[in-house]
């Protein structure tokens, strides 16, 4: 329609300023009487680039993981490449399978949380060429570029500062152990504390698991003064709970939380919470991945630290 070869339209359409005002009119004319639209697949076979970065997370059910994916498609965004997300829902077999449907549509590189993955894993992405950054962990003897916090420490922390103010009766409210690395890696920095912690038990991370929890501490372990949680999700659960009962926190009881959620702070009483830099660690990992794709310069793990932010929620006893 245009009366030119598909070498000026393809130059009309990436390189506009190299061709004639005329001929440049001409082509947009005919793109807008046609409705033409640029094959997206077609630019990847001719240039071998998709520019696509796949992420592989737990779930987008809890605001610390939207924060992160948020912050690193920003950032993503700002080098031309686009962002990717899948959900695994702490499966490993699930991640597996959801790698290959990342890799069969041509990411040029993933973003993983933790450092645990499925037999096949390492052998896929190696097949594939395609570079994987390990986040919300800092683990850096492990064979994947990690960019996060050192979980051991953050539950340590938290235990940590339980004790400072007294507490020799601590309950632990943990999340889900079998499939996620960071929990354990929490849960172990937590029982540095020893014979101060009376109970452990898991639960399911929302509202409704962490208050039967609640409930189980409260009836089997009735000398407890203070609930380690290792998420927010628990502890605001467990706030709640106790509100409802009656148990005045932090006079009964304290309670302190890990993720610093932005729900947190408003919260009645405030939540003391481990504040993970999650918003940073999305910056991090994206700029980091973009380098390794577009300069071939693998990253060296990186440690984010976590702060605690003393509210409320918890009291010296």
């Amino acid at each position: 329609m245009a009366g030119v070869s598909v070498a000026t339209v393809s130059r009309v359409l990436n390189k506009p300023t190299v061709v004639s005002k005329a001929t440049r009119e001409n082509v947009e004319r005919a793109i807008e009487t046609l409705k033409f639209v640029p094959s997206s697949s077609a630019r990847a076979i001719n240039s071998g680039r998709t520019r696509l970065v796949g992420a592989l997370i737990p779930t987008l059910d809890h605001a610390i993981f939207s924060r992160f994916i948020d912050a690193m498609e920003v950032q993503l965004d700002a080098s031309g490449l686009s962002l990717i997300v899948a959900t695994t829902g702490y499966d490993a077999d699930r991640e597996l399978d959801k790698t290959k449907r990342l890799l069969n549509i041509g990411v040029e590189g993933l973003i993983v949380s933790g450092i645990a993955r499925a037999d096949g894993f390492q052998e896929l992405v190696e097949r594939h060429q395609v570079p994987v950054i390990a986040t919300s962990c800092f683990e850096p003897d492990h064979g994947i570029p990690s960019i996060g916090y050192d979980n051991f420490q953050v539950g340590k922390d938290a235990v940590d500062h339980l004790r400072s103010l007294g507490h020799s009766n601590i309950a632990i409210l943990s999340g889900p152990i079998a499939d996620n690395d960071r929990t354990r890696g929490r849960l172990s920095g937590a029982l540095t504390a020893g014979e101060a912690v009376q109970t452990v038990l898991e639960a399911e991370l929302s509202f409704s698991s962490a208050a039967e929890t609640s409930r189980k501490i409260l009836t089997e372990t009735p000398n407890v003064t203070a609930f380690l949680c290792l998420s927010d999700v628990l502890a605001q659960g467990a706030l709640l709970y106790l509100s409802k009962i009656g148990v005045q926190v932090p006079r009964d009881i304290s309670v302190i939380g890990i993720d610093d959620l932005p729900s947190s702070a408003s919260f009645n009483p405030p939540l003391t919470s481990i504040h993970l830099p999650v918003v940073d660690m999305g910056k991090e990992a994206a700029a980091a991945i973009t380098q390794w794709i577009e300069a071939d310069i693998e990253p060296s793990s990186k440690k984010l630290e976590a702060e605690i932010r003393d509210r409320g929620s918890t009291i010296q006893v």
